[in-house]
């Protein structure tokens, strides 16, 4: 067996994530063509096909399902040993991957720009996506911690929150139910929302609210991005439910109005999480006790 390489098997596991080479590629940063070099490269080493074409996109082999298992697991061996390793080091050098929800993203930035000023020697690698995709990184060992909403409550980990998480019903500034006061929540059954996609934290948390309140959620449009759905809100398509730490820019300049709803915002909690058996470097428990100490207070002062 010819010898193969840890970016061979990182490019194979995302090549299978996505069932894509040309998504798989853009998540990479890299070319088509450099993807498929990595995967002919590692399918060579071992003498026999991975993946193969359908339609556009790509299947795994039968043998491409067994090798994904193993490299998943080998993979995430790996960074248990490189936590192990990073016990010699110390909290002045090291990496993290750390993965955030979505919604995080207003934020997020800002923290890190903070702990990076308290040790510089730290890379941080970052990846954003929708809760669903988030707690897969997790469960898969891709992600030393995650940050998100709301704790997983079929996942054998630890949550720890670390700052509030207030979310609330927005419109228009020129929408009929902006200047009245204590609304019942049953009249939002009488206006569209839009909404994010299936899989989303803040998705879940509205249809819990609705369903709480045995209110009907009448969904005009679902939206991939908080950006997109704000754009939304301003122009008048519906009604919507967001995290304020998303909202600071446009309530303050009047571009977006928070209703009045007995019972709102919606107070949850940010949570910084890993699995229970996660061996953490020095460095990730570095970052972890900074969201707890100062995270909070932090974003209290920037939203």
């Amino acid at each position: 067996m010819r010898p193969y390489t840890l970016k061979q098997l990182h490019t194979f596991i995302e090549v299978a994530r996505q069932r894509s080479v040309s998504k798989a590629a853009e998540r990479l940063f890299v070319t088509q063509p450099a993807v498929s070099m990595q995967i002919r490269q590692l399918e060579d080493a071992f003498g026999l096909p991975l993946i193969e074409p359908l339609g556009r996109n790509i299947q795994l082999t039968h043998a491409g399902e067994a090798f994904l298992t193993h490299a998943i697991a080998a993979m995430g061996q790996l960074k248990d040993l490189e936590a192990l390793m990073a016990e010699h080091v110390g909290t002045k050098k090291g990496h993290i991957d750390l993965a955030v929800v979505s919604t995080a993203k207003y934020f997020i930035p800002m923290l890190l720009v903070r702990f990076g000023k308290l040790l510089p020697g730290i890379d941080i690698h970052l990846s954003i996506d929708n809760r669903e995709n988030i707690l897969g990184m997790m469960a898969r060992n891709e992600a030393d911690l995650v940050v998100m909403g709301r704790a997983p409550d079929n996942m054998d980990c630890e949550a720890t929150p670390f700052a509030t998480n207030p979310l609330a019903i927005v419109a228009a500034p020129n929408h009929a139910l902006v200047r009245r006061k204590q609304l019942p929540f049953s009249v939002l059954g009488e206006y569209g929302f839009v909404v994010r996609e299936p899989g989303s934290g803040t998705r879940a948390a509205m249809e819990r609210l609705f369903a709480e309140h045995q209110t009907a959620l009448k969904v005009v449009m679902e939206m991939p991005s908080n950006e997109t759905i704000k754009q939304a809100v301003m122009a008048g398509m519906g009604l919507s439910f967001l995290s304020l730490r998303t909202l600071r820019h446009e309530l303050a300049s009047g571009h977006i109005a928070l209703l009045d709803i007995e019972g709102m915002p919606l107070l949850g909690n940010w949570y910084i999480t890993h699995l229970s058996h996660k061996k953490l470097s020095p460095a990730a428990r570095a970052f972890k006790e900074f969201l707890i100490e100062q995270g909070g207070a932090l974003m209290d002062s920037w939203s």
